[in-house]
């Protein structure tokens, strides 16, 4: 019987697998609902970074029949996302436990990554996860007009999102080098880590939920009725994965377990204060001369709203070439996503059903105040006022959506996008402590973007990493 057993072998699940199993008197289990490729077997289109989003390694979750993709392979939603290594910023731990500030943290960021550039007091050397700033020379000739052009407009150029400054444009830190996306089932459960006697990896295990003895963890079952069993179990399977199992496993709202016959182990509000950011995709056609389109991602402008609370960053506006060319009639395109990161509006994660194979509905309810529609569509006419910049102007034939023509007012609210980065559905303080211990049990732990207590205004997944790293370091004693 494992030690441990780690449900979802992705941004979490396998920065823990690998840092559980250095201790070679710890047994650990980690179940992978998705293949589990080895580190040289990736497919194409999970290690190219051009490629986003495949379906082929997807979970299939929709939310308002839009789909929310997650990755379902070793690695998950770092296997399949746009490679951005953002962290967030100081102000965005302002909403977390006292215990998890900004200079709590930045030693575990330096920690995870290796990278070759920026200031020595920001960024690590050696950790197992390369990241790699973007810079001008290598965008194309239409991203790399975004950066500029959002200078032209008043913008700072930032060099290092990752660094001091973050209020305003420049090319992205990425974690992919020579167009590999780095996802963590490559950096951290590499071919030596995987050969350590301590560690199991099982891929194609759909986890139904945990089995308890009273209040305690003793296991997890599948859904194809095989029951695993430990000592202790960290459920590592996303901001919609966990939630899910814990709702099947009888932790949750006790009113909607009832209503669904399932018996109340622990009657907490999972799945109730789900946060995602809103986008709306604001295309165009290249011109002509400028139909280059690799690397697909990407500049930013990270900045603040006429609505942005103290010194909140609450806008991106983001250019890549995450669209195809054959959408535009020039055959080119880019996209300037625009998206709300710092949403107030909250939303719901439930269970559809008690099978889990369904997949559970999730409702973010964005742009569910008026603020937040008021500084998305602001976000938007940032962009396209950007685009109208005589330095970026020339890169581009036509606005394809929402139209030249068209009020961004009029369109956001009916076509908003999902920007992909899910938090909060059992956040620390609520459903689990500042470890991700879930109150009132024993041997369940929480360790995903689930429970993050307040969405960040940057893309997630460092920060997952981070809090996986943090979290083993903090309860375990290990040195990563």
């Amino acid at each position: 019987m494992p030690d441990v057993i780690i449900v979802g072998g992705g941004s979490a699940g396998a920065v823990l697998a690998a840092r559980l199993s250095q201790d070679p008197a710890r047994t650990v289990l980690l179940l992978e609902a998705g293949p589990a490729y080895a580190p040289d077997a990736y497919p194409k289109s999970i290690v190219d970074a051009d490629v986003v989003a495949d379906p082929a390694h997807d979970w299939g979750y929709t939310t308002r029949g839009t789909p929310t993709p997650r990755g379902k392979v070793l690695g998950g939603s770092s296997a399949v996302n746009a490679g951005v290594a953002l962290r967030a910023r100081a102000a965005d731990f302002a909403g977390w436990p006292a215990d998890w500030s900004f200079d709590d943290v930045l030693p575990t960021y330096k920690l995870l990554e290796n990278t070759p550039t920026g200031d020595d007091a920001f960024h690590g050397r050696g950790g197992p996860l390369s990241i790699r700033q973007r810079t001008l020379e290598e965008l194309t000739p239409s991203l790399r007009a975004f950066v500029e052009a959002s200078v032209a407009h008043g913008f700072k150029r930032v060099h290092d999102f990752n660094g001091a400054e973050q209020n305003g444009a420049d090319g992205y830190p990425m974690d992919a080098v020579d167009g590999i996306r780095q996802n963590t089932g490559l950096a951290y459960l590499t071919a030596e880590v995987r050969s350590r006697a301590s560690l199991t990896i099982v891929g194609g295990v759909n986890v139904d939920r945990v089995l308890f003895s009273g209040t305690t963890a003793v296991g997890v079952i599948a859904a194809d009725g095989t029951e695993y069993r430990g000592s202790e179990v960290i459920l590592a399977g996303g901001a919609y994965g966990s939630p899910a199992i814990l709702l099947r496993s009888g932790v949750g709202p006790a009113g909607d377990l009832a209503a669904l016959g399932i018996d109340v182990v622990a009657d907490l509000p999972v799945g109730q204060r789900l946060q995602d950011q809103p986008g709306y995709y604001n295309a165009y056609a290249l011109a002509s001369s400028h139909l280059e389109m690799s690397p697909a991602v990407g500049s930013l402008l990270w900045t603040a709203s006429s609505e942005a609370i103290g010194d909140e960053l609450d806008l991106h506006v983001t250019a890549t070439h995450l669209m195809p060319g054959s959408a535009s009639p020039t055959g080119g395109a880019i996209v300037l996503m625009a998206a709300l990161v710092r949403p107030e509006s909250t939303g719901t994660l439930r269970l559809a059903s008690r099978d889990p194979e369904a997949a559970p509905v999730i409702d973010p309810n964005y742009l569910g105040s008026e603020r937040d529609l008021r500084r998305m569509v602001e976000g938007v006419e940032l962009g396209r006022a950007i685009a109208r910049n005589p330095v970026f102007a020339p890169f581009v034939a036509a606005e394809l959506a929402p139209g030249p023509d068209d009020s961004a007012a009029e369109v956001v609210a009916a076509n908003v996008a999902v920007y992909g980065h899910p938090t909060s559905t059992a956040p620390m303080g609520d459903v689990v402590d500042s470890l991700g211990a879930v109150h009132g049990l024993s041997g369940l732990r929480v360790v995903d973007a689930a429970i993050i207590p307040v969405i960040p205004s940057s893309t997630t997944n460092v920060t997952v990493i981070m809090l996986a790293e943090r979290i083993y370091q903090r309860v375990y004693g290990g040195r990563s």
